[in-house]
């Protein structure tokens, strides 16, 4: 190996590592963070977006397995949401394939949607400890959204599938914050082992689309998860020491003007 390709290489592990602890840290989605990077890292849009989205399947493997384990996953809700999510991704994989071509032709669409899914989870960042404490439905309110919840849960699905697929953001903190929406009996725990038990899939199947594409980058791919798998480990049990409570509203705005920059720029 050339010693630039293993200077890079090495770098791109640091790159892994850094975003595994700050996920372990602050349990923000990796893709929110990873995506962004590498493209500071001057990665073009489509291959950090499709190589972060095969990084998420296989670093949310363990945790569907870990959630399986202890009975948090609520089996039905994955189903309901990959209904929508799964041939929404199918379908978006399709039309950048058969519509734009080449992945110049829809730079711009993975950037400006990258930038308002970043803007979007900063929010949800910002206002879910908030929403979790004051959301509260009157019993006429919460039979009519039961009565719904099967078609809106697919909606969602939907929409996430084409968020995620165009821009590898979306599965974790966006969509934990939906399904608390959707759901408001369901406790955290099951919240969060159902928001992961669904985004494996879904963002395995978008990566798998964009691999088709030639948007992956498996050097890449591979340093990163040498560097994150880890590193996620270790920030897990440093979360427990330090105040989270102020770590994540840090996080939320420099993703607020990273995803400003994208989104309007």
């Amino acid at each position: 190996m050339e010693l630039l390709a293993l200077t890079d290489f090495i770098t791109y592990i640091l790159a892994g590592a850094g975003v595994g602890f700050a996920v372990g840290l602050t349990g923000v989605g990796g893709g929110s963070l990873m995506t962004p990077l590498l493209i500071m890292f001057n990665f073009p849009a489509h291959i950090a977006i499709g190589t972060d989205l095969i990084y998420a399947a296989g670093t949310k493997t363990s945790g569907i397995i870990a959630h399986a384990k202890q009975a948090t996953v609520n089996w039905e809700i994955v189903l309901r949401l990959s209904m929508g999510s799964i041939p929404a991704s199918l379908i978006t994989i399709y039309l950048l394939k058969n519509i734009f071509g080449n992945p110049e032709s829809y730079q711009h669409i993975l950037l400006s949607t990258l930038g308002f899914m970043l803007i979007a989870t900063a929010v949800v960042i910002l206002i879910k400890p908030m929403l979790s404490k004051s959301y509260k439905l009157s019993n006429k309110d919460f039979n009519w959204l039961k009565n719904h919840q099967g078609k809106l849960t697919i909606l969602v699905g939907f929409i996430l599938g084409i968020c995620v697929t165009l821009t590898s953001v979306g599965a974790g903190a966006f969509g934990a914050a939906v399904l608390m929406l959707l759901y408001p009996r369901l406790n955290s725990v099951t919240i969060i082992g159902t928001d992961i038990a669904h985004a494996v899939p879904l963002t395995l199947i978008a990566g798998l689309g964009h691999m088709q594409l030639g948007n992956v980058d498996f050097v890449l791919l591979s340093s990163l998860l040498i560097g994150s798998i880890p590193a996620i480990h270790f920030g897990s049990k440093l979360s427990k020491k330090l105040p989270n409570h102020v770590l994540q509203p840090i996080l939320a705005t420099i993703l607020f003007g990273i995803g400003t920059k994208y989104a309007f720029f």
